[in-house]
């Protein structure tokens, strides 16, 4: 395992930052993974005790950098439902020139880059939404549970949308990639998600990142869907990006209504945190979409 001194001073540097984030992603992939016992366990649950405090200085970092910003929300459960869907219009990352042109004129070479990217930074809405839900109230938890249901493919697997995206991954030869071959900001998305999730004190955070989520992402996988229909992939292939142009704004329409509302009329408190969360999340996207441009543009 890797040797972890997380302090404030450590994240607050851009090298730094990066390596923290790879660090994560190594702990992150093996986080979630079954298991059998191990006589070593007490070992191991020190070790992971370090890279837990390093998770939780990074999220504050990200959370510091929009917390001011975040306090613009309205408090109120009507005009909070206002600012945060202007964020669809408004919020970091929006309309990024990167999406027209995966569209329009990028080559298959580019486009496998950009989705073994998209991979690498894929944390699992399902599981995300899963851990999430756990002790929420009756009617945000029925919401995500239907909104986990419809993830998992309602029951079937040729419905789960995990193994869409695999189907893609499989038809351009994107095998397997190590958390060195990814760009850091991607590997940030993922940590930044999964740390939200994890964690119950960031719990409300979470239902404002898999919220801005559902309600940003339809345009972009429309876009993308078509980049993917222009170079010729199969219908197979285009399925994941097609069903989430359409399928996410009625996931998003739902989770305003039934998740996000009724919490803030529960608690006027919760208002700042799931801004908090939705503008952590839109962040992380808006640096990866400027990196991806950086990388394809460049080339």
């Amino acid at each position: 395992m890797f040797a972890v001194q997380p302090s404030h001073e450590t994240v607050s540097k851009p090298n730094s930052l990066w390596a923290s984030h790879l660090q994560l992603a190594r702990f992150n992939r093996t986080r979630f993974q079954p298991l059998l016992s191990d006589p070593h366990w007490r070992k191991k649950t020190q070790n992971d005790a370090a890279f837990l405090t390093l998770e939780g200085e990074v999220l504050e970092f990200e959370r510091l950098g929009i917390t001011a910003l975040a306090a613009t929300a309205p408090k109120d459960p009507k005009g909070f439902m206002k600012w945060f869907t202007d964020l669809r219009e408004t919020g970091p990352g929006q309309f990024d020139p990167l999406f027209p042109w995966l569209a329009e004129e990028a080559d298959r070479e580019q486009m496998t880059w950009f989705i073994k990217q998209e991979i690498a930074g894929e944390a699992g809405f399902e599981d995300l939404t899963a851990l999430t839900q756990i002790k929420m109230p009756a009617r945000p938890k029925l919401e995500m549970a239907r909104n986990y249901w419809d993830e998992m493919g309602r029951g079937h697997e040729g419905g789960m949308h995990g193994p869409m995206l695999a189907e893609l991954a499989k038809e351009l030869d994107i095998p397997a990639q190590a958390c060195e071959e990814t760009v850091p900001e991607s590997l940030a998305l993922a940590n930044i998600m999964v740390g939200l999730a994890m964690n119950r004190r960031y719990a409300y955070h979470s239902v404002g990142a898999l919220g801005v989520i559902e309600m940003t992402a339809p345009d972009r996988s429309l876009y993308v869907y078509r980049g993917l229909k222009r170079l010729g992939l199969s219908a197979a292939a285009q399925r994941y990006f097609l069903l989430h142009s359409t399928l996410d704004k009625k996931h998003s329409e739902a989770w305003n209504v039934e998740v996000i509302e009724p919490l803030i009329q529960s608690d006027a408190r919760i208002a700042h945190a799931i801004a908090e969360g939705a503008l952590m999340r839109l962040n992380a996207g808006m640096r990866c979409f400027e990196r991806y441009r950086k990388e394809l543009w460049l080339n």
